[in-house]
């Protein structure tokens, strides 16, 4: 029987934009501990990039801030936050919507939540204006199915 994982990771990095792809590559290496395919992995990997790059772009705009990522695994399961104390998010529905960006001057796509949304299973966006954003996800990875011998 596979082993049962709990186990968590929590980094801080600052928020230039050089550090949005140590930040997928961290997450990648840490979730490995689970075994997943390499969809699920690239899926994984896809949604840290956009959450961390909106907390960059649109969290800090010009700042330099703190960003926070926390995972946490379970038996078949990851959850990922990822956290800034920038400007917030005035109105989420709005934001969640495809194509809205607030940064069409830099060719923004705004499809940022939407991916996030159809690589992971679950997505829970907290903002408060002037304080922060907070972006949680979860993904379950496929356990093999163990297969008997005749």
């Amino acid at each position: 029987m596979k082993e049962q994982f709990e186990n968590e990771m929590n980094l801080e990095f600052l928020s230039k934009s050089a550090n949005e792809a140590f930040a997928r590559i961290a997450v990648a290496a840490f979730v490995s501990q689970l075994d997943p395919t390499i969809e699920e992995l690239a899926d994984i990997k896809t949604a840290v990039s956009e959450a961390v790059t909106n907390c960059i772009i649109h969290g800090y705009e010009n700042e330099i801030g703190i960003v926070k990522l926390h995972t946490k695994l379970s038996k078949d399961e990851v959850t990922i936050e990822i956290t800034d104390n920038g400007k917030g998010i005035e109105n989420i529905e709005i934001a969640k919507e495809p194509l809205y960006t607030t940064k069409p001057n830099l060719e923004r796509s705004g499809m940022g939540f939407t991916i996030m949304e159809s690589f992971m299973d679950t997505i829970n966006i907290e903002s408060i204006v002037d304080v922060g954003t907070k972006v949680t996800m979860s993904k379950k990875i496929r356990v093999p199915q163990m297969t008997t011998m005749p």
